[in-house]
């Protein structure tokens, strides 16, 4: 059971209870990238609070996108003496590949618990 609020944001638990699913599928799969259950199977909150509500998700993802171009560039920059160009496009496209399951399920997450009004309620009190 995860009832800490980051333990419910890294497992991408629902906002209200905490413990049910947001995805049908692994956080990190490739398959479904944006299927979000419509309710809890556990306290049958309501996930889609309103129509094409996610679409203010894409700012999170953004920086997330942002953050690792200028961390892998960073990288980069410190631990080769000369990089060349295709140091930089080959490392930050396929970064971009694997995380981009991740970066954008998790953009959505933190939309949901930052914009969804959705309030922590323990259960069984």
């Amino acid at each position: 059971m995860s009832k800490t609020l980051g333990s419910a944001i890294a497992g991408a638990k629902c906002p209200q209870c905490r413990e049910g699913k947001l995805f049908s599928v692994n956080v990190f799969s490739y398959f479904k990238l944006t299927d979000i259950n419509k309710t809890c199977k556990v306290c049958q909150a309501n996930l889609n609070p309103e129509p094409d509500f996610y679409y203010g998700a894409m700012y999170i993802s953004y920086a997330f996108s942002v953050a690792l171009v200028i961390t892998a560039l960073t990288a980069i920059n410190v631990l080769v003496t000369k990089p060349e160009l295709w140091m930089y496009l080959s490392t930050v496209v396929v970064l971009n590949i694997i995380l981009f399951p991740a970066m954008l399920r998790y953009s959505k997450v933190l939309y949901l618990f930052w914009l969804g009004k959705l309030k922590y309620r323990k259960q069984g009190n």
